[in-house]
């Protein structure tokens, strides 16, 4: 038993970025961790180029998600004009690259998004943590950055509607209720096309939710440095239940 900080994610548009090669940009059905401590960090105000603070928010919370509607897939033919690559200057913005006046390329690649993905993600903080689930949840309540569903371009539809749970066990903090996405809507899963399955995704101990056919896999999600986009694997764990009747499938 442990707290917890639990908030909602919603949006019609989210990408989960996976390992990318060439010009596809894979996303993941439900959010990376990388993606997590992103939003954490932006509602915190962390700069992406502040590898201390990034470091000491990475080492100070363990995350867990369940995946309640996964969305659907839609990918994207993606064409953007770049000017030619140039190691002495470093462009902050698109006008920058327009007004370089060198020949502009194109450049393609593929973009995955899922659509009207609901998951719910559940913080708790490891021994090491240099702040608290409040600070978390005041970070979210009142963002100092814009909060992103995994891309810029693909913000939270609803309120994260941050709560702290005290003394619960993992799978109890991820199934509280939180309000319906629409008034009209008794079951915002159904109302969403889902099946009535979901799943748990966890790090740490396998045993966080106790059952056999619990599976592990590992992986490419967490952070090693921000500026040249360099991750490694790490343990996650996660389990699928039919939510009717909790019989795992």
């Amino acid at each position: 038993m442990r707290d917890y900080l639990v908030f909602r994610l919603y949006g019609p548009l989210a990408s989960w970025g996976e390992p990318a090669v060439g010009g596809d940009r894979p996303t993941s059905a439900y959010p990376s961790r990388s993606a997590v401590l992103g939003l954490l960090g932006a509602a915190l105000g962390i700069k992406r180029d502040d590898e201390t603070q990034l470091l000491s928010l990475q080492k100070s919370v363990c995350i867990g998600i369940k995946q309640c509607v996964p969305g659907s897939l839609l990918r994207d033919y993606h064409t953007a004009q770049v000017p030619s690559h140039d190691k002495k200057r470093i462009h902050r913005t698109r006008q920058s690259e327009l007004k370089t006046g060198k020949k502009l390329q194109t450049v393609l690649s593929k973009r995955d998004y899922r659509c009207d993905g609901l998951w719910v993600v559940a913080v708790w903080l490891s021994p090491s943590a240099t702040m608290s689930l409040n600070d978390l949840k005041k970070a979210l309540l009142k963002p100092v950055y814009p909060l992103s569903l995994g891309r810029k371009s693909c913000p939270p539809a609803l309120p994260l509607q941050p709560t702290l749970v005290a003394n619960a066990d993992l799978k109890s903090a991820l199934d509280i209720d939180f309000p319906a996405i629409t008034a009209s809507n008794k079951s915002d899963a159904l109302w969403l096309g889902a099946t009535p399955y979901a799943t748990y995704f966890w790090e740490g101990d396998v045993g966080e939710i106790d059952d056999e056919r619990v599976l592990t896999t590992h992986p490419w999600d967490e952070p090693i440095n921000r500026g040249r986009w360099q991750f490694k694997q790490r343990v996650m764990h996660q389990l699928t239940v039919k939510e009717a009747n909790d019989v795992s499938v």
